[in-house]
C-alpha cells in the first residue's frame, strides 16, 4: 500500500497478526499517522521565517530605505547560517513616530529601530518588549543634538531665544523634542517665553525651515546638520548628549529566533553593510539604564511645557 501525501510516496507494509499477508487495521492507522506527522514536521522546521521590520520617516523614505536594506540582507543571510531556515525581512516605514510605536507595541512588526524617547514610550506602553542591541559608533553609546541659527543670526546662546519662533521634529522625537526642551528649559526658556513653535516631523524638514527662515531656530541631530550644511548657512548655538537607537523586539519572539537575531546584530562589523547608516559603526549589549537619562530629560521637558503653550 502507497500513501502519497504532498508528493512524498510512503510505503505501509502489512503487519502479522496471527496471519500471514493480513495487517492490523489500527497498525496500518498507527503507521500512517506516523508518517503524516513527520511529514509535517519536517515542512515546518524547513520553512521560511518571515519577519517584518519597522522603523519611521527620520529621514525620506527613499533614504530610509537605503540606510536599510544593506543590514537587513545581512541580518536574513547570518540568521539563516545560525537557524538552518530560509529567513525574509520586510521593511516597514511609518510615516510618523507615532504610528511606528504603535505598531512595535501591538507586535504588527517583529522588531524595529527607533530612538531612545520611542523606545521607553514604547516599553511604558507595552513592558514586555526586549531589547536586542543598541548601536555604537566607533564603540560610543553616545552622539550629539544641536540647536541651530541661521548664521547671520545675532542669537549667542539659548537664553537669546526668547520672544523668536522655533522647529522642533517629531513631538516624539528625542532630539528634536524632548531632550531639547529639557535644554531649553534647563537655560530658563520655556514655551511661553518663545514667539511660536511647531513640530515639523523630521530632521531635514527642521533644517530647511531654519534655512528659509521660517523659523529663527530649530532642534535637529548633528549628522543631519552636517550632512546639509554644506555652505555654512547655519551655525550651531548649542550641543547636547544622545544615546545611540535601540534595536527592539516585539513581545513573544520566538527565543532562538530572538537570540540569532541578536547574535546576528552583535557581529555585523562590516563597514560596506554599515556605511548608510552614518550614526552606527557597530551593535553592543543594551539596558534599560543606557536609556536612564533620556527618561530624566523627558521628565524635564515637561519643565519646558510647564507655563502653558506658545501663542501660535
Amino acid at each position: 500500500m502507497y500513501i502519497k501525501k504532498q508528493g512524498v510516496a510512503m510505503k505501509i507494509f502489512a503487519v502479522e497478526n496471527g496471519m500471514k499477508g493480513f495487517c492490523s487495521l489500527g497498525s496500518i492507522v498507527l503507521a500512517v499517522m506516523l508518517v503524516l506527522f513527520s511529514t509535517e514536521s519536517v515542512r515546518s522546521d524547513s520553512s521560511t521565517i518571515s519577519l517584518t521590520f519597522g522603523t519611521y520617516e527620520s529621514d525620506k523614505a527613499a533614504v530610509v530605505q537605503q540606510q536599510f536594506t544593506p543590514i537587513l540582507e545581512y541580518i536574513q543571510h547570518q540568521m539563516k547560517k545560525k537557524l538552518g531556515r530560509s529567513v525574509d525581512i520586510k521593511l516597514k516605514i511609518y510615516n510618523t513616530y507615532e504610528e511606528g510605536n504603535n505598531a512595535i507595541v501591538k507586535g504588527e512588526v517583529d522588531f524595529a529601530r527607533f530612538g531612545p524617547a520611542s523606545y521607553i514610550i514604547a516599553k511604558d506602553k507595552n513592558p514586555k518588549i526586549n531589547l536586542i542591541a543598541m548601536e555604537h559608533k566607533d564603540g560610543k553609546k553616545r552622539f550629539n543634538g544641536v540647536i541651530v541659527v541661521p548664521a547671520q543670526s545675532p542669537v549667542k546662546s539659548l537664553a537669546d531665544l526668547n520672544g523668536r519662533r522655533f522647529a522642533f521634529g517629531d513631538n516624539t522625537s528625542t532630539i528634536g523634542r524632548y531632550l531639547s526642551q529639557a535644554e531649553l528649559a534647563k537655560a530658563g526658556v520655556r514655551a511661553n517665553d518663545l514667539k511660536s513653535f511647531d513640530y515639523l516631523d523630521r530632521h531635514d524638514m527642521v533644517f530647511k525651515a531654519v534655512e528659509t527662515g521660517v523659523y529663527d531656530a530649530g532642534a535637529l541631530k548633528e549628522s543631519t546638520f552636517k550632512k546639509l550644511n554644506k555652505d555654512g548657512q547655519l551655525r550651531v548655538v548649542h550641543t547636547f548628549d544622545n544615546v545611540t537607537k535601540p534595536w527592539i523586539a516585539k513581545s513573544g519572539m520566538e527565543q532562538k529566533v530572538f537570540e540569532a537575531l541578536k547574535e546576528a546584530l552583535l557581529n555585523l562589523k562590516d563597514p560596506s553593510v554599515l556605511k548608510d547608516l552614518k550614526e552606527a559603526t557597530g551593535f553592543l549589549l543594551a539596558t534599560d539604564d543606557d536609556y536612564a537619562f533620556v527618561r530624566k530629560g523627558m521628565q524635564l521637558s515637561k519643565d519646558f511645557e510647564g507655563r502653558g503653550l506658545a501663542k501660535r
